[in-house]
């Protein structure tokens, strides 16, 4: 982010270019470092785009899944606070017993 409505975006193409977000996402849709998003290229500028669209977290992945994204990129690359160590899906999930919901 560079501030004043303006980001720096790598694109698949390999190109750095500088781009606008547009008035409706401005302060509604809040991009971060790692989002992928869908720009816009000028016809008249080629180091300038638009940003037209961020895509949330699912549908990256499914854009990956359907080949629409190149193998090198990597999703979730910005966001901190995910760990690696994950040991199975059976971690996310607290059991109670019946005494515990009857004392709540």
């Amino acid at each position: 982010m560079l501030g004043n409505g303006r980001c720096e975006a790598t694109c698949i193409d390999g190109v750095k270019r500088l781009c606008h977000i547009r008035g409706k996402m401005h302060k509604k849709v809040w991009i971060a470092a790692g989002d992928i998003i869908l720009v816009g290229l000028r016809d008249y500028q080629d180091d300038k785009a638009d940003v037209i669209l961020k895509y949330m977290p699912d549908e990256a992945r499914l854009l990956k899944a359907y080949g629409e994204l190149p193998e090198n990129i990597r999703l979730n690359e910005g966001i901190t606070g995910i760990d690696d160590d994950d040991e199975g899906p059976d971690d996310d999930y607290i059991e109670f017993e019946d005494e515990d919901i009857d004392k709540i």
